[in-house]
């Protein structure tokens, strides 16, 4: 129950959930002038500051940020783990796995375990039955790309079963410790990295941030802020990019304090 409530209330606290529930409150009370019209004038301004590309891109950066790009040539580690979601099942009409926007996962730790920082990589990634068809298990995906990127078979461990982060921890450190593994490479997307990182410390792991899949970029940030008039009329209306990236940024933010107050963190 604990997973369809994380996944279904938060819906409701997200800019379009919001908004639309805004929206049917002004429709509720369209006989209470005052009501109706504080309620849509909520809504017009949730969707117009979350669509805002300022706003969206420094809470971003507040968590991509905390963990910058470091050598992981210069550490050694006993595994690397690798956190699911940058993978497309292979259902019709797509012939095989394909990789999405978080892709980059896959391909950084593939280059990570090619510098040989450590000598095992494990993906950890499973399904939630009521969401999903698939009949593989995305880490079993992620194997399936990250073996055509070269990878031995023999050095991949897969963790199935976690249906979150949370459980992502749980069960990797349930693996790695049975193997005698106690420091890792945990790569992941930049914004998900703050998270990740606290639960897999918590779980007793030594923990190096390989993060990857960035949003703002230093060119990006200084061109959102610069003063030249195109960009700021651009930037001045919502988009549907920075509503979806408020809206992440928002899960993570949301996800942090719901672990910590179930002490997982």
């Amino acid at each position: 129950m604990f997973i369809f409530l994380s996944k279904f209330l938060p819906l409701f606290i997200y800019p379009v959930g919001l908004s639309t529930l805004l929206i049917l409150l002004g429709l509720l009370f369209f006989r209470k002038q005052n009501v109706s019209r504080l309620a849509f004038f909520l809504a017009f301004l949730v969707l117009v500051i979350c669509g805002n590309r300022w706003i969206s891109y420094i809470l971003a950066r507040s968590l991509e940020w905390q963990y910058l790009p470091d050598s992981t040539a210069t550490h050694s580690a006993d595994a690397i783990v690798v956190l699911g979601g940058g993978t497309e099942s292979a259902l019709p009409p797509r012939s095989s796995v394909e990789l999405n926007s978080a892709g980059d996962r896959l391909i950084h730790a593939a280059e990570i375990y090619k510098s040989g920082a450590a000598p095992v990589l494990l993906l950890s990634g499973g399904k939630i039955e009521w969401m999903e068809s698939i009949e593989d298990s995305p880490a079993s995906d992620m194997k399936d790309i990250i073996q055509k990127l070269g990878i031995p078979d023999q050095a991949l461990i897969l963790q199935p079963k976690s249906r979150n982060t949370y459980e992502d921890a749980v069960f990797s450190a349930e693996i790695l410790k049975g193997k005698g593994a106690k420091r890792i490479i945990l790569v992941t997307s930049a914004m998900h990295m703050p998270r990740s990182v606290a639960l897999f410390k918590k779980q007793g792991l030594e923990v190096i941030p390989a993060p990857t899949d960035y949003t703002i970029t230093e060119d990006g940030w200084t061109r959102v802020f610069s003063p030249n008039l195109e960009t700021f009329l651009t930037n001045l209306l919502p988009n549907s990019s920075s509503l979806g990236l408020t809206t992440s940024v928002l899960k993570e933010y949301i996800g942090y304090v719901v672990y910590y107050l179930r002490g997982w963190l």
